[in-house]
């Protein structure tokens, strides 16, 4: 199942996309969602963010070959960082990139939804917690990441994190096609199976550390070939079985 929040006139709501609608949805996915018994054109609405979480987890070089990019290597244990909710935006959202950064770059990921509140939770029991998985985009300024030391500025612009086009809820983590196009060409390609920590992992070392709440995410790591963005791109994460989220980038403050 498709699990979207979207905007159709001056309503936003949450829903499921079946073929070529949205049947809207009373309540919120995390709590019992009853269907309305409307159909609402999906052409005639406006995809936003899939859930609005209170923090986006994520995991820096996951992928050995983007480890190797980054001069280093996979560590030992995840290693883990956080965005801000207010860098959080929808498919078709454009993404700000500051006019006084010097390099901004894109990369695309799996992200985990979780969909009840997660602490202390086992690998063989992360099914339990999982709403389902979206694509993202950890949009990051290269220059202050590398500049700070620590990765808060670099990471945590708003605009800076694309998620959608929606939740998927089957979904298999286990050998996806990830893939990151700028311009319509591919600037980076992995698969899933080649993350060093995958979702069950991961969520047990993160809710060693916190608490998870509905709707938070953990973006799982970027491949290889993360490059630099300008205004007037168009970047597009792809995620085999879930879909494809577009964002353009536009000049910033």
């Amino acid at each position: 199942m498709r699990l979207v929040r979207f905007r159709h006139g001056s309503r936003i709501a949450t829903g499921a996309v079946e073929g070529g609608f949205v049947r809207p949805l009373r309540g919120t996915f995390f709590e019992d969602p009853v269907p309305t018994g409307e159909e609402v054109p999906l052409d005639g609405v406006r995809l936003l963010a899939p859930v609005i979480p209170s923090k986006v987890v994520c995991v820096g070089r996951n992928y050995l070959e983007h480890a190797k990019e980054m001069g280093g290597d996979v560590p030992e244990e995840p290693l883990i960082f956080l965005k801000p909710s207010t860098s959080v935006i929808g498919p078709g959202d454009p993404v700000p990139r500051p006019s006084w950064v010097g390099r901004v770059d894109h990369e695309g990921e799996l992200g985990v939804v979780i969909g009840r509140l997660a602490r202390h939770v086992r690998q063989e029991e992360a099914s339990k917690v999982i709403l389902g998985y979206v694509a993202g985009n950890d949009v990051t300024a290269r220059d202050l990441q590398r500049k700070d030391g620590q990765w808060t500025r670099g990471k945590g612009f708003d605009g800076f994190c694309p998620l959608g086009p929606w939740v998927e809820t089957e979904f298999d983590p286990t050998d996806a096609a990830v893939e990151c196009r700028v311009n319509g060409e591919t600037r980076q390609a992995a698969r899933t199976s080649q993350l060093a920590f995958g979702p069950a992992e991961l969520i047990e070392y993160v809710t060693r550390v916190m608490t998870l709440l509905p709707g938070d995410v953990i973006l799982t790591g970027t491949p290889a070939g993360v490059g630099p963005l300008e205004a007037g791109d168009r970047v597009e994460v792809e995620v085999e079985g879930i879909g494809v989220l577009a964002n353009e980038v536009v000049l910033g403050d």
